[in-house]
């Protein structure tokens, strides 16, 4: 068990936190929230005793091991791949290297070997023979060949640099894990690996993520960190968020009676408890979810961005017409002879083993890049609307927000209070509508891409990874606002719950073909686990 005790953090007079007391119990994971700033990753950082609190003290159960993910990733730069791996446990590879030392002395003396000898049996004790195995097999479970597997880590990807520094943390089965934004750089294959793992995993995890499938499916718990207060909930994110939505609109109903209010909030409980049994984690979700008293459930202050997109003009008939279309980067030849008709109010989501594919394909759809072959053609009643990958570009002035935004507006709608009503819309208000442009966050980038393409009236959205440094908040309301747009949408996105909520047709690209099915994304995995196991069957 870890548990946090009278937690307190200040930054001069900004208190990120008060008075927090928590405790961690082992075989429940928390998955723990916030707005963005609110301090998710400060409270991991705490925790695991890299930065100390203003106030108060952390303190672990005695003989247990944490283990962090790291996110340094030139740490381990001259070290292999699965030696990175196994020195997540520390204590197991001081051993092995202290073994290795002593082995290599010449001069090897009855001292050596009675030392020898009990690092031998500690080494055995901790199944020491299996370590590299099991490196191994975290190391492929995550996606990075055998091949990649003694390569030094300055000779691998950023992305695959990350699966290794993740491996790292899970190797060794620690009693508390520690994982800040495990899925980033992840595909759904893999992440779907990880939640499999963490279900399996017995101890204490403690994890940020804006992942809302991979919450929902690994948390028994939610951590939300809100106005300098720190609360835990039992149930997954979606459970938190619907009982304080709920919550929220009770609030607001004033003169309802209390009673009322309360059998309304356990028939609701009911209900979610029933839907747990769908889960993978349905017996102990079900269980904790029957304990809970209604007086813990609060309502959040989190705001939400008001993300309404509304066409200018319906579309027709003729959408988009793609014909024999090739692109490639440099040498890379990323897809060819790509043929697609888009229906009206089809909602695409299209996937690659190689996200430069989709963003290639985008990028000329857009008219950002050329075709090696073939064409495209837009219907004459279209207006498209897109949002690029990297929006380095258009941030590039030092015009404020109001200036920024006014000139992707028509004519008739520069005015100051209808430019400020889209910056509102998305959260920027007051004074902040004089921020420079080129001095905003990730965060606040995207924000402001998406008013821009409010402002568009678009009626076909075209949207390369739209969830990217976005918060919780802004990604549950784009993914609302795209599940009630009239129009068409073509997308790509690692977030689970986004593309299975929004698509009602998949698509996957590739350099030799692409497969084009009418479906929700959880039908498409489904049809493609049915098909490898009948050619692993027939192999």
């Amino acid at each position: 068990m870890i548990s946090a005790n009278n937690l307190s953090l200040q930054f001069g007079k900004r208190v990120l936190f008060d008075e927090v007391n928590l405790k961690f119990i082992s075989g429940n994971c928390y998955g723990v929230i916030g707005a963005n700033g609110a301090g998710k990753s400060t409270f991991l950082k705490i925790l695991s005793g890299d930065i100390d609190p203003t106030r108060g003290n952390v303190t672990i159960d005695p003989g247990k091991r944490m283990a962090v993910l790291r996110q340094n990733h030139y740490e381990y730069d001259e070290v292999t791949a699965i030696d990175t791996v196994m020195m997540g446990h520390q204590k197991l590879w001081s051993i092995m290297k202290e073994k290795d030392e002593i082995y290599a002395r010449p001069d090897f003396s009855e001292a050596d070997g009675i030392r020898a000898s009990e690092l031998e049996h500690e080494f055995t004790e901790m199944n020491g023979w299996n370590a590299q195995s099991d490196a191994a097999a975290l190391l492929s479970g995550l996606g990075i060949t055998e091949e990649d597997h003694f390569k030094l880590l300055k000779e691998l990807s950023g992305n695959l640099k990350v699966r290794v520094l993740l491996a790292q943390a899970i190797y060794g089965n620690p009693d508390i894990l520690i994982l800040d934004e495990p899925t980033n750089d992840l595909d759904l294959k893999t992440v779907g690996w990880l939640e499999d793992f963490l279900l399996e995993f017995k101890n204490t995890v403690i994890v940020v993520s804006h992942d809302r499938h991979f919450l929902d499916t690994v948390c028994t718990h939610i951590v939300d960190i809100d106005f300098s207060q720190v609360r835990l909930y039992t149930g997954n994110y979606s459970f938190w968020y619907q009982s304080s939505q709920l919550a929220l609109q009770q609030r607001s109903a004033a003169n309802r009676k209390a009673e009322d209010k309360k059998k309304e909030l356990m028939e609701f409980i009911a209900r979610f408890s029933a839907n747990a049994s769908k889960s993978k984690q349905a017996t102990s979700r079900r269980k904790l979810l029957e304990k809970i008293n209604v007086d813990d459930i609060q309502p959040s202050s989190r705001r939400y961005p008001a993300i309404i997109f509304q066409q200018s003009r319906t579309a027709g008939d003729q959408v988009l017409h793609i014909e024999h279309l090739s692109g490639s980067v440099g040498d890379t030849k990323l897809f060819k002879n790509f043929d697609l008709f888009v229906n009206k109010g089809d909602k695409i989501a299209f996937l690659s083993k190689d996200s430069l594919a989709v963003t290639t394909l985008f990028q000329i759809l857009a008219g950002e890049k050329k075709p090696d072959t073939g064409s495209f053609t837009y219907g004459q009643t279209i207006t498209p609307a897109f949002l690029p990958l990297n929006n380095e570009s258009y941030f590039q002035s030092d015009d404020n927000l109001i200036d920024w935004l006014r000139q992707f507006a028509s004519e008739e709608n520069k005015d100051e209070v209808y430019i400020r009503g889209f910056l509102g819309k998305m959260l920027f208000s007051g004074e902040e509508v004089f921020k420079k442009c080129n001095v905003l966050s990730g965060g606040e980038k995207m924000r402001c891409m998406i008013s821009r393409m409010m402002l568009a009236g678009a009626n076909l959205l075209v949207l390369d990874e739209p969830t990217n440094h976005l918060d919780l908040e802004s990604i549950t309301a784009f993914n609302n606002a795209l599940k009630d747009f009239p129009g068409t949408v073509l997308f790509t996105s690692h977030d689970h719950e986004f593309t299975q909520t929004v698509a009602n047709r998949i698509i996957e690209i590739s350099p030799n073909g692409f497969i084009d099915k009418l479906m929700s994304y959880d039908e498409y995995i489904e049809s493609e686990r049915v098909a490898e196991q009948k050619e692993a069957l027939y192999a």
